[in-house]
């Protein structure tokens, strides 16, 4: 067993969570402040006046509308997956498999991390899903390094992955970029030496930072201890979700409980949704995106719940961890108007350009793009802001394209570690604050900085 920490570093953990817990307010708030730092920024360094601002800022408003119901949707048929019987049974003996809590919470992050890697979307349902089994078999986990464990996907493998948004982008013929770039296949990005080199290293790294990273028994907080012994008794219910719902309808036959309570309904509905699943994926250019990632997880929940009444009690219940999603998204979607449209993107990214060289040029789009990020939390929308002049950059500067796009896309991950843009999900199902984790992540963040700023030093060198 590995040893506990040392006191130094246990002293630095706990100082970092007690920061936080006082100073850091939670996930909403931290949108309204974010929110009133934009208007600022705008105003006084973009040059735009108030009224001009708040012109930026409704006409960005509403544009995540369809990607907030594609999360809303990620988070409830997930939900409704992980808690069918034949799930539950999986998810249950696959949490059982480590042997200690430190082990457990290395597997916590490794499922997150893998899963965010195959796709951004399956990412975040898998960690704050598996979170529930996996303290329902290790009842005496630090609950808050386990749930910042559910959140490394997010932060560490993403945009490096399958899904990444800026190399499937610059991959697809017609993309906006094409005539000044070209088409930059995945093989020179996602799939290069390189990334999946780092990707590798930064795994391996972060499981044993999170071993290294557990408490001192003494300072170990139970799920208990942090949510409180009738709310952690209710997270046991998850798996529970699986055994009943069915519909009372009174004495003698009835043709809706009959209906309501067997798995002919779900059977007929899962097979035409299999059946029509090839066509819409087709359709998509046979790319995972996320409507397509929500249809499959749609039709899977109907053939894996035993009655319609099992599925809709589920649904139900995976419902109430909606809501931060529906309220949060709105004043983001505000920012990535504000930074747009008012061109105060553009002016920081002359900044880091203009004190560049052809050696610096990588590790300063990954410094810019993790900056910018902490606004602008979303991947695909922000390079379509970023990709004209940050391209035009590495051109002007010789530094091959794919370069900058890695560069670009691994800093638009790493301050996820402490931005709760895409926490909201897990923390909504964990019941738990932003501020109850960020002190984990903010030292896990500063080991994941520096060993990425080093390898984007390297990259010229290597590449060469």
């Amino acid at each position: 067993m590995p040893a506990e920490p040392s006191r130094a570093l246990a002293r630095a953990v706990n100082a970092a969570a007690s920061w936080s817990a006082r100073w850091v307010p939670n996930s909403f708030a931290i949108a309204c402040l974010l929110t009133l730092v934009t208007f600022v920024l705008v105003v006084t360094v973009a040059g735009k006046n108030p009224i001009a601002a708040e012109g930026y800022w409704t006409k960005g408003f509403w544009e995540l509308l369809e990607l907030t119901m594609q999360l809303a949707l990620i988070v409830l048929t997930g939900y409704i997956v992980a808690v069918s019987p034949a799930m539950s049974r999986l998810l249950g003996f696959l949490a059982g498999l480590p042997s200690s809590e430190r082990g457990a919470v290395a597997l916590m992050g490794l499922v997150s991390m893998t899963a965010s890697w195959l796709h951004w979307g399956l990412g975040l349902i898998a960690g704050p899903i598996f979170l529930q089994f996996l303290v329902r078999r290790h009842p005496r986990i630090d609950y808050r390094l386990a749930v910042a464990a559910g959140y490394l996907g997010s932060a560490c493998t993403w945009h490096a992955g399958l899904s990444g948004s800026a190399p499937l982008l610059m991959a697809t013929p017609k993309n906006f970029m094409e005539a000044q770039v070209g088409l930059i296949p995945v093989s020179l990005t996602t799939f290069s030496g390189f990334n999946l080199s780092l990707t590798a290293v930064v795994v391996v790294v972060t499981t044993a930072a999170l071993v290294r990273l557990y408490p001192r028994t003494s300072d170990v907080r139970t799920t208990e201890e942090v949510l409180g012994k009738q709310t952690a008794a209710s997270m046991d219910a998850v798996s529970d979700d699986a055994h009943g719902h069915a519909v009372e309808r009174g004495s003698g036959f009835s043709f809706a409980g009959f209906i309501e309570n067997r798995y002919a309904l779900n059977l007929v509905m899962g097979v035409l949704g299999v059946t029509a699943f090839w066509s819409l994926y087709a359709e998509g250019g046979y790319r995972v995106s996320l409507n397509v990632f929500n249809f499959a997880f749609l039709f899977l929940a109907l053939l894996l719940h035993p009655s319609p009444a099992s599925f809709t009690g589920a649904a139900a219940r995976g419902a109430g961890y909606l809501h931060g999603i529906v309220i949060q998204f709105p004043f983001y979607a505000g920012m990535y108007g504000l930074i747009r449209y008012s061109g105060l993107a553009e002016i920081i990214g002359r900044w880091f350009v203009s004190i560049a060289t052809p050696r610096t040029f990588p590790v300063i789009i990954y410094w810019y793009s993790g900056i910018l990020s902490y606004f602008i939390p979303s991947g695909g929308s922000k390079w379509a802001v970023e990709a004209p002049y940050v391209l035009s950059a590495a051109k002007t500067l010789g530094v091959a394209a794919p370069h900058a796009i890695l560069a670009y896309a691994w800093g638009d991950m790493s301050t996820h570690f402490l931005q709760p843009f895409w926490a909201i999900p897990l923390l909504a199902i964990a019941r738990v604050e932003f501020k109850d984790i960020v002190g984990y992540l903010a030292v896990l963040f500063v080991v994941n900085f520096l060993l990425v700023s080093a390898a984007f030093m390297l990259l010229p060198y290597i590449s060469r």
